[in-house]
C-alpha cells in the first residue's frame, strides 16, 4: 500500500481521513446572494408557493432585494401568481430573471418555455440538473434574500437543492390533516439529516373565518402543528386561513397587493441578520 499524500482527489481508498468533499455550487460570478432560504414541504398542494410568494413579498415590502428560485420544474406556479407573461432572456454571459412589477427578481422554468401549459417530461437527473442551472448560470446581480420554491417530497431534486445550493435556514409548509402531518415530519427529518436550519413551521388552510359571526371553522380538523414543531425543536411561525382574496389575487396575478399580517412574525425571523 503506497504511502497517504492527503490528496483526496487522487485516491480512490475509502478511509477514515478522507476529507468531506463540498458539492456547494458557487452562484454565477455576476450574482452576491447574501440569503437563501428554503420553503419545503413532503407533499404538495399544501402551499408551499404561496407561502414563497407571499413572504417574497413582505421581503420587497421591508426594502430588502428579493429573488425567487422556483425549483418545483413540473408544477411550476410562481409566475402565475405574480401576473408575469413575459419570458426570460439571456445574452452572453448567462440568464436573465424576470422581474415582477415591485421588482423582486424570479426564475422559473415556465419563464423558459414557449406555452405555460406544456408539460416538462423529464427525467430525474435532467430536472435536477435545471434547478443547479437557475442557481449558477442565472445573473441574479445584488440579492439580499432569495427564497426558494421547493418541490414536493424528499427525492432528486431537494437534495440536490441541498447539495448545490448553500442554504442557510429553511421554513416547511404544512396543513391540519393528519396525513399531511406524518408527511411533513419526513421534510422536517431531511432537514436535520442535511444540516439545514428550519426556522419553523407554517400552517397553510389552517382555518375559516366564518362571515356572520367570525368564527375560527377548522374545516380540516383539529391541527396538531404545536406538536409536532414542539416534537423537532422548533416553532409554529403563521396559521394562514383559507382566504378567497388571497386566492383570487394568485389566479389573477396580483399576489404583491396582497393585504394580511399572517406571515409578520415569520418574516421577521427570515430577515434576521440582515439589517445593516
Amino acid at each position: 500500500m503506497s504511502e497517504c499524500t492527503h490528496d483526496c482527489s487522487t485516491c480512490s481508498a475509502n478511509c477514515a481521513s478522507r476529507e468531506k468533499q463540498s458539492m456547494i455550487e458557487k452562484p454565477h460570478r455576476l450574482s452576491n446572494i447574501k440569503k437563501v432560504v428554503a420553503v419545503m414541504s413532503g407533499k404538495g398542494g399544501v402551499g408551499k408557493s404561496l407561502v414563497t410568494s407571499l413572504l417574497a413579498v413582505l421581503a420587497s415590502r421591508a426594502g430588502y432585494k428579493t429573488a425567487i428560485l422556483d425549483a418545483d420544474i413540473t408544477g411550476p406556479s410562481i409566475p402565475k401568481a405574480f401576473g408575469i407573461k413575459e419570458k426570460a432572456m439571456g445574452n452572453d454571459e448567462g440568464i436573465l430573471p424576470v422581474e415582477s412589477r415591485t421588482g423582486i427578481k424570479m426564475m422559473s422554468v415556465n419563464l423558459l418555455l414557449e406555452e405555460d401549459n406544456t408539460p416538462v417530461v423529464w427525467r430525474g437527473p435532467v430536472i435536477a440538473g435545471t434547478v443547479k442551472q437557475f442557481w449558477t448560470d442565472v445573473l441574479w446581480g445584488d440579492i439580499d434574500i432569495m427564497f426558494i420554491d421547493m418541490p414536493p417530497g424528499t427525492g432528486d431534486v431537494p437534495l440536490t437543492v441541498f447539495q448545490s445550493v448553500p442554504v442557510d435556514d429553511a421554513i416547511v409548509v404544512t396543513s391540519p390533516q393528519a396525513l399531511v402531518g406524518m408527511i411533513v415530519e419526513k421534510a422536517l427529518n431531511m432537514a436535520n439529516m442535511m444540516d439545514i436550519k428550519v426556522l419553523g413551521l407554517v400552517e397553510n388552510m389552517s382555518y375559516a373565518l366564518c362571515p356572520d359571526c367570525g368564527k375560527h371553522v377548522e374545516v380540516f380538523g383539529e391541527s396538531h402543528v404545536q406538536e409536532t414543531a414542539e416534537r423537532f425543536g422548533t416553532e409554529v411561525l403563521a396559521k394562514l386561513p383559507i382566504n378567497l382574496k388571497l386566492a383570487a389575487a394568485c389566479d389573477a396575478g396580483l399576489i404583491e397587493l396582497f393585504e394580511g399580517d399572517w406571515l409578520d412574525d415569520a418574516i421577521r425571523k427570515v430577515l434576521q441578520g440582515l439589517e445593516d
